[in-house]
């Protein structure tokens, strides 16, 4: 087991910047044959993969859960997701990669609903047979044409098919209902809010200062969170440090003081007693039980939900 979690652009390639602009697009069985049909988890940092997988079955294991697909589906992969993937030797389709941040500037003016689609990891059952008549497929053709060719804009045009792909998926999911209207300032506040809090967690910044990025009194940032997301602030920030600390305890093989010094606590005993106060678990159950659940068969549901339950982000 690696001491950090890999961050890749492509898996097994070094990482991009994050300024790097990217439109990728290659079929599992390129990259996963190298590999033994097992990719070991990792994550990619300013990174969206979108899988199509057209025929076959395996496991894909998305931060907190591990679930078994079958084609066909979309596999959504948000930048920083750790994931991991397990397939059968008949598994194939097209894994398209593209950097996030131009997609997320564009569907905030577009549509809430698709900034909202490709912020969470998903495993999305579609409705049809993947026989070529399917609705995406040309939209996913063209989008392979502009990701090989070197037209002009090609990176551009590639970007625009896939959020008319995302768009498919988006009609796909059934509407929330609400007693309101959606708030789209609100919205775009908390969005700002939890990029800083992705930014800046390590630093434990306090409370005034994340509301004075945003140009807002700590009042209004948290009137924002609790109506918004049912939830504190305060508890926003913490999860994010425990969700952190709980892919390092489970995929990277640092000690309990390293893991409390690269989230910015001075002290170990001071970062276990915050994170068992979080998750019920001291850091050492937590990695203990979640390894024990990683040994036993990956088709039990039994040792599926052990390992879920460990997870409270």
């Amino acid at each position: 087991m690696s001491k950090r979690i890999p961050n890749y652009a492509l898996y097994g390639q070094a990482a991009l910047p994050v300024w790097q602009d990217l439109l990728h697009l290659e079929w599992i069985n390129e990259r996963g044959d190298m590999h033994q049909r097992e990719i070991k988890p990792h994550q990619h940092d300013s990174l969206l993969q979108i899988v199509y997988v057209r025929s076959g079955e395996g496991e894909v294991s998305l931060e907190n859960s591990r679930m078994g697909f079958h084609a066909p589906c979309l596999i959504l992969l948000p930048q920083r997701t750790v994931h991991a993937f397990r397939y059968s030797p008949e598994t194939d389709g097209p894994v398209i990669t593209a950097a996030q941040r131009p997609l997320e500037s564009m569907a905030r003016i577009l549509s809430s609903d698709l900034l909202a689609l490709m912020q969470r990891p998903a495993v999305v059952p579609l409705p049809w047979d993947a026989d070529g008549e399917e609705p995406i497929w040309p939209l996913i053709q063209l989008i392979q044409t502009e990701a090989h060719g070197q037209e002009r804009g090609n990176v551009a045009a590639g970007h625009a098919l896939l959020l008319a792909l995302l768009v498919h998926v988006v009609r796909l999911e059934q509407p929330v209902p609400s007693g309101r209207p959606a708030n789209g300032r609100r919205s775009q506040l908390l969005i700002q809010f939890r990029e800083l809090v992705d930014t800046h967690f390590r630093q434990h910044w306090p409370l005034g200062l994340y509301a004075e990025a945003l140009g807002i009194t700590p009042a209004t940032l948290g009137r924002a969170t609790r109506e918004g997301l049912g939830e504190s602030p305060t508890a926003i920030i913490s999860e994010r440090v425990v969700r952190e600390a709980q892919r390092q305890l489970a995929y990277t093989a640092l000690d309990i003081q390293q893991i409390a010094r690269d989230l910015g606590f001075d002290d170990a005993a001071y970062f276990s007693r915050f994170f068992r106060k979080q998750t019920g678990l001291k850091p050492s159950e937590f990695r203990s039980a979640f390894r024990n659940a990683e040994t036993n068969q990956p088709n039990s549901q039994h040792a599926q939900a052990e390992a879920e339950a460990l997870w409270r982000y």
